[in-house]
Order: structure tokens, then sequence, then C-alpha cells
């Protein structure tokens, strides 16, 4: 159970319970302090990582894709530091391509069943919409239980039961009210992920509101008004001017195309702007009112910046025919990480080990077989 937190001015002291042996009526003060998350990754290190992966990977014919990922992910947890120490990643490659064999296979008798006919189709989908919410909660358990800080690993307690609420039920609420539950949908899962999380013997804090999301999700959408506005001023001109008594047909043929261009152009502005603002709101959002113990989170991801960030690495990734992919990854992992910090109250040292169980990797790759985003 998360502990009861009081929000406290960032570098206020604060008095902690007397510990054992203190002289009676002693007082000791804890002073609050922030510590940033900090990505040191490089993209040419980066780069060479990712060109092998891909390179074993085609020569393996995909076995090679576990240790790949493997490889990816101690490169990312191992470059990620908090007060000096890094995060460590212990996912068993062979697990984890055992894993994937299973996401394969569940995965064709899907795709095999649509086949042989649409009503066996629609039955292989309910029974894999039916069996998604268990796979989630041992992605989630086998995610958790290999990453370590300090020598600790992190645990993920969420039962299968919330896990149907979360990943089942509210998603169908939310297709029946055309949408008006997702805010809630949102909020409830955030709460399941970090609510159940734990780093040793101590249980993560979740308290955002779902009044907050409704408010971020009325913001988001306000936002995709404007953008859409602006592309209709100024595509509006051009194709009243292009069917504009006495224009020729090529004038009507080059406005038309103008005026598609500029359509264009609004909707990959648009679709990065929403997911650039959606993403630097929902992690702000999440992370700001998330606790471990004592200690808290702050998060100041600034969209406009998501933007920037993301626009060009677009740019680079089309000009390099996607060899720019890793130092793109890079650069949008570092900005995220170094815009989290930790407020720490007292001492990272007092995390006592808990007793962890290992699950295998099956949950976490049949999840990423189906595309599915359980992003904490």
């Amino acid at each position: 159970m998360a502990a009861d937190i009081m929000p406290m001015p960032p570098d206020a002291p604060v008095v902690s319970p007397m510990p054992s042996g203190a002289p009676v009526g002693r007082v000791v003060r804890v002073h609050t302090r922030k510590e940033p998350f900090l990505f040191f990754g490089s993209g040419r290190e980066y780069f060479r990582i990712w060109i092998v992966n891909i390179l074993l990977t085609m020569l393996t014919l995909g076995i090679y894709s576990a240790w790949a990922k493997v490889r990816r992910t101690q490169y990312f947890y191992r470059n990620t530091r908090l007060a000096g120490a890094s995060f460590e990643y212990h996912g068993d490659p062979r697990a984890i391509l055992r894993g994937r064999m299973i996401g394969a296979l569940l995965f064709g008798a899907y795709y095999a069943a649509g086949l042989v006919s649409p009503v066996a189709g629609l039955i292989a989908f309910a029974a894999l919409i039916a069996v998604m919410p268990w796979l989630i909660v041992r992605a989630l358990r086998f995610r958790f239980y290999n990453t370590s800080y300090r020598g600790l690993r992190f645990r993920f307690e969420g039962s299968t039961a919330d896990a149907y609420t979360t990943f089942l039920l509210f998603p169908i609420g939310t297709v029946l009210t055309v949408g008006l539950l997702g805010p809630m949908w949102h909020q409830r899962l955030k709460r399941y992920v970090h609510t159940n999380a734990g780093f040793g013997r101590t249980t993560f804090g979740f308290d955002a509101t779902v009044r907050s999301f409704y408010r971020l999700y009325l913001v988001a959408l306000g936002v995709l008004l404007l953008l859409i506005l602006g592309a209709a001023v100024v595509a509006a001109p051009l194709l009243i001017a292009a069917v504009a008594g006495g224009a020729s047909s090529a004038q009507l043929g080059l406005g038309i195309v103008l005026a598609m261009l500029v359509m264009a152009a609004a909707y990959v502005l648009t679709t990065v702007g929403m997911w650039a603002f959606t993403t630097a709101r929902v992690q702000n959002l999440a992370w700001n009112h998330t606790q471990l113990g004592p200690h808290r989170f702050q998060s100041q991801v600034a969209a406009g910046r998501l933007v920037f960030i993301t626009l060009t690495n677009m740019a680079g990734i089309i000009c390099t025919l996607g060899l720019y992919k890793p130092f793109a990854d890079i650069r949008v992992t570092q900005y995220l990480l170094d815009s989290c910090t930790m407020v720490v109250e007292g001492s990272l040292d007092d995390f006592v080990a808990g007793t962890a169980v290992a699950v295998g990797a099956a949950g976490e790759e049949a999840i990423e077989m189906f595309d599915i985003d359980i992003a904490i």
C-alpha cells in the first residue's frame, strides 16, 4: 500500500520519525533535494548496436531478434542514471525468444482462423481479446522484474481481475460511449500500473484524478480544432483562387495541387503536434502525481520542444533512408528523461529488498506482436 504523501515545497527541510536509539526529544531533520534523471546515450554508439542487431537478425532469419532486444534495452538502461547510479536490465534472450514463438503461434492461429471463415475469425478475435489482459499482466511483471537499480529489482503485483477491468471493460465502455470514457480509462490505466509497481518492498503511489485527465483531453481537443482551423484558413484561399471564374485548366490544376500539398503538410503537422502535446502532457501529469515512498517525481516536458525534435527526426530519417533512426531514438529518449527529476526526501539507500518472482516473457512478446502499447 502506498504511503500517504504530504506535498512540500522543493528544498524544504522535513522532520522524520525518530530513529531507534535516538535520545528522547530529539528530531532528525531531513533535507529535500532534487536528483535529475540523466541519459548519457550516444547516437554514434547506439548506431553500431542498432546496425549489428539488424544484420544479425536478418542473417539468423529473426532468431537473433531476442538477443537484439536485450542488447538494445541494456544500452538504454545502463545509460540512464539517477543519483550517480545506473539502471540495469536482466532479461534473458532465450526466455524472450520462447515468448516470441508463443506470440507468433497466437498471431498465426488468429490469422489462420480468419482465412477459414469470418465466423472462425471472429471467434479467434474474441478469444484473443479475452486472454489479452492476462498477457498484459505477465508482460508488466516480466518488464519490472527484469529491471533493477542499485542492485534492487522492481516488481509488479497487479491482479489479473483488476487487469480485466482496466484492459477489457474500460476499452469496451470507451467504444460504447464514443470515446467519452477515454480519459477515465487512461487515468485508470496509469493508476493500475503505477500503484501496483514497487521497488524492493516500497510501493509506488499515484494520485492524479479523473478530472485532471478530462481537462487534459479537453485542452488537446481544443488544440486539435485550432490546428484544423489553421490548415483550412491556409488551404481555402488556394482552392477558391483555383475555382474562381476565368481560371484556366492549368491554373485550376495547380491550385488544387497546392491546396492538397498544404493539407498533407497540415496533416503531418497536426499528427505530430497532437502526439507531442499529448505525450508531454500525459507524462507530466502522470509523473507529477507519482510517489515512491517519501520520494516524489517531477516532469517538465515541453510540447513545442518535442514537436521540433520529432519533425527534425522525421526529416533526418527520410533523408538518410532510415539510417538516422538510432540517432532519433537517442534524441527523444534523452529529452524525455532529462525532463524528469526525483525529489528525494532523505536517502535513497533506505530501500529494502522485497520478494521478486520470476515470470516468463510470453506476455511481453505477445503484446508486442499485436502492437499493444503499455508504456509506463
